[in-house]
């Protein structure tokens, strides 16, 4: 016959000797660590631990996240030369110098090369009929509108609908007669030769926080040096001046098409400097990008062109000569940054950093945890790792049989026979035949 002994034990609920303390002020709880004694996994928590470090030094210094850093201002002024002679259809052979293709139209950190124009001689102030399709067809003078204007009108109407072709008629407009030329640009452009124009870019930047200043003319640039330099991406990357068509060609782009209707070409110089005197390194790049949509059945209105005009008098009658003309602008845009050792920031990346090595003990929990690992280490792990507590409607069995040195732990419905309830634990007797629950 077994005989055994059962003890029901109820969980207790703990009071606190110094009173009630729901804020839990006068408290202080700390993770439960196990340590575990093995080589296998030894060796893997310090090659994680080392692969975690390997990282952390690898972009402290590909990043430089040892460095502060201060965003550039900068300031941009260019120079443009270049000569050439045209034949302007109605008009003859026409010299133009910086002061005609581009000397009226310089911007802020940008300017413009005319490359292609229309010519509309000899206006003077009086009254003709709209061109259309600009002004409406009428019928009479009741159709027109005196004193109206509006966007696509060339002048003020006068009232009055008068021919404006042997089929058509239009309202006559107060404004510069004849009434611009409203051809296409010719094909090919006439200041081709603008492709051989060149420009210098004077960029002087400052980082006001470190006290820095610069500029993209480095001081061991002579005047001889300048005079013959011209910038090349492989053999001379960091001189300040610049053929256009070379510009064109390296935002990827035909300079014979795009001088026909005109565009918007981007130079960007950036500036990535390092002020630590060990790796000091403070010198610009160029790249170039065209900015505007070039195809013509995408946009409405593609190209760039503008309007400018030479006046004189004709016979004591002020007269105009109006020139349409179509180029490329060139803006400049200007980025950087400079990085400075920062003991700070170091201290920040180190701080923020530390919490990578959990991943190692995370990695390690989640293998013992799983098959990959011994089952019987997963089960001493599981049972010295995790403390199970029982609700309060819940009770233990402790059961101790006397041919058996150890007290059963277990729990469940009691319908069922002690002898036949697995037991949660085991635990050594605490005396030769009876035991209660420990």
């Amino acid at each position: 016959m077994t005989v055994f002994r059962c003890v029901i034990v109820s969980p207790r609920r703990c009071v606190s000797a110094m009173g009630c303390d729901p804020l839990g002020l006068c408290q202080y709880e700390t993770q439960k660590l196990l340590r575990i004694h093995s080589t296998r996994l030894g060796s893997l928590k310090c090659c994680l631990n080392a692969l975690i470090l390997l990282v952390i030094v690898i972009m402290l210094f590909m990043k430089k996240e040892y460095q502060e850093y201060e965003r550039v201002v900068s300031s941009v002024t260019t120079k443009v030369k270049g000569v050439t002679l045209t034949q302007v259809p109605d008009v003859g052979e026409v010299l133009w110098d910086m002061t005609d293709h581009s000397g009226a139209f310089q911007g802020k950190n940008s300017f413009f090369v005319m490359t292609n124009v229309i010519v509309t001689k000899k206006q003077k102030q009086g009254k003709c009929p709209e061109a259309f399709p600009n002004g409406k067809l009428c019928q009479s003078d009741a159709d027109c509108k005196k004193d109206k204007w509006d966007q696509p009108s060339h002048g003020v109407q006068t009232g009055a609908c008068i021919k404006s072709d042997v089929m058509k008629k239009t309202c006559e407009v107060f404004t510069w007669c004849p009434i611009e030329n409203k051809k296409k640009p010719p094909r090919p452009a006439l200041l081709m030769a603008a492709e051989n124009f060149t420009v210098l870019i004077k960029n002087n930047i400052r980082f006001p926080a470190f006290s820095y200043i610069k500029r993209n003319i480095l001081p061991n640039m002579n005047e001889s040096y300048l005079k013959s330099c011209s910038y090349n991406r492989h053999s001379d990357p960091l001189c300040p001046i610049f053929r256009l068509g070379d510009i064109v060609q390296e935002a990827k782009e035909n300079f014979t098409e795009m001088a026909v209707e005109g565009g918007v070409i981007g130079i960007q110089i950036n500036w990535d400097c390092d002020l630590d005197k060990l790796f000091h390194k403070c010198l610009p790049s160029y790249s170039f990008r065209r900015l505007d949509e070039k195809e013509s059945n995408h946009t409405l209105y593609p190209g760039l062109s503008l309007r400018f005009a030479r006046y004189f008098f004709e016979n004591g009658v002020e007269t105009r000569t109006l020139y349409k003309a179509y180029g490329i602008r060139f803006d400049v845009m200007v980025f950087g940054k400079a990085g400075r050792f920062s003991l700070i920031q170091l201290i920040i990346y180190i701080g923020s950093t530390l919490s990578y090595y959990a991943l190692t003990t995370l990695f390690i929990d989640w293998l013992i945890s799983t098959n990959c690992y011994a089952k019987e280490a997963q089960q001493d792990y599981s049972e010295r790792k995790f403390e199970v507590t029982e609700d309060q409607k819940q009770s233990r069995l402790c059961v101790s049989f006397v041919d058996e040195d150890t007290v059963r732990i277990t729990k469940g419905s009691r319908k069922k026979p002690l002898q036949e309830m697995k037991a949660s634990s085991n635990h050594p007797r605490k005396h030769q035949h009876f035991s209660s629950c420990p």
